[in-house]
């Protein structure tokens, strides 16, 4: 079952700045019945497995998926949709929460940095260090009154934003000549998407635990969000770390283009399972000879 997925469509391009107000939130169904979404997430599921088995066994990338976006966006869905399946050796998922007392007594890319994926593995943040040019960028008090930063580097906030666009970049292309594959996945969503979603969740109770006041009241500022992740993904989407925008209304078209994306980005990785040499083949006949022998005798009737 073939489907037209192209992941360029969705890609932020360096060369070509994004407004995020002409980004659509919804296009028109990749699918025709649920039936169908199923068999097709099935089918991007299966080819993601085989190849990041063989990404283990290879030993020589890592893959990097980083999920942002609003409240509601469907980050975990997407999450635990794409990943269904694939081996949990080889997966590493992280939520970043707000920082601990620790955390922010390190510089701010120090609790996503002791995180990254080892070798062989993908690594998921469900939240990451973008929200230091997102929530801060939104509420610069926290540079001060939480993370301590001496006022002299503060004084500049434009120049603060432009400095971390410019250590993301940095951290990200480091990450990507050492083997690890950075991916990054906007969930975009309408505000009023994301009123219907906070509604479902009040009126769901195994839902409630879901929804605080705390994310409602930063619906307010909701303008001031769009704005901090347009200047972000046009200032982080590089050619070797680029930024996509899913269009995150219909949670069902959003997971398929995300594991198309995924499965892409796999697929482009220059992967083999290790060659088994003569003498390890040798090795492994005897091994079978020994274990052959072990059987115990047939009992007779």
């Amino acid at each position: 079952m073939n489907i037209k997925i192209n992941p360029e469509d969705f890609r932020v391009r360096p060369e070509k700045p994004i407004q995020i107000k002409d980004v659509p939130t919804k296009i028109a169904p990749l699918y025709k019945s649920g039936k169908e979404y199923s068999k097709l997430l099935e089918d991007y599921q299966k080819e993601i497995y085989d190849l990041q088995n063989m990404m283990y066994a290879h030993n020589r990338y890592a893959m990097l998926l980083i999920f942002q976006g609003m409240d509601t966006a469907g980050k975990d869905g997407a999450i635990k949709h794409v990943m269904t399946g694939v081996n949990p050796a080889g997966v590493q998922v992280f939520s970043f929460k707000k920082p601990s007392t620790t955390e922010l007594d390190h510089n701010y890319l120090w609790r996503t940095n002791i995180a990254m994926p080892e070798r062989g593995r993908i690594g998921i943040f469900n939240r990451s260090y973008y929200e230091e040019v997102l929530v801060v960028k939104v509420h610069p008090t926290i540079l001060t009154k939480y993370q301590l930063i001496p006022e002299e580097f503060t004084q500049n906030l434009d120049q603060v934003w432009q400095n971390r666009y410019e250590d993301i970049r940095n951290h990200e292309q480091y990450a990507h000549r050492n083997g690890t594959i950075v991916v990054k996945f906007f969930l975009h969503i309408s505000r009023e998407e994301q009123r219907q979603r906070f509604l479902e969740r009040i009126d769901r109770p195994e839902k409630n635990w879901k929804l605080s006041p705390a994310d409602t009241e930063e619906r307010q500022y909701w303008d001031d969000y769009q704005k901090a992740y347009e200047e972000c993904v046009n200032a982080t989407s590089t050619a070797n770390s680029p930024w996509y925008i899913i269009p995150g209304d219909d949670k069902k078209n959003a997971r398929l283009i995300i594991s198309k994306i995924v499965l892409e980005h796999l697929c482009g990785l220059k992967m083999a399972y290790p060659e088994v040499t003569d003498q390890h083949r040798e090795e492994l006949q005897v091994i079978r000879k020994a274990l052959v022998a072990e059987a115990p005798a047939k009992s007779k009737k």
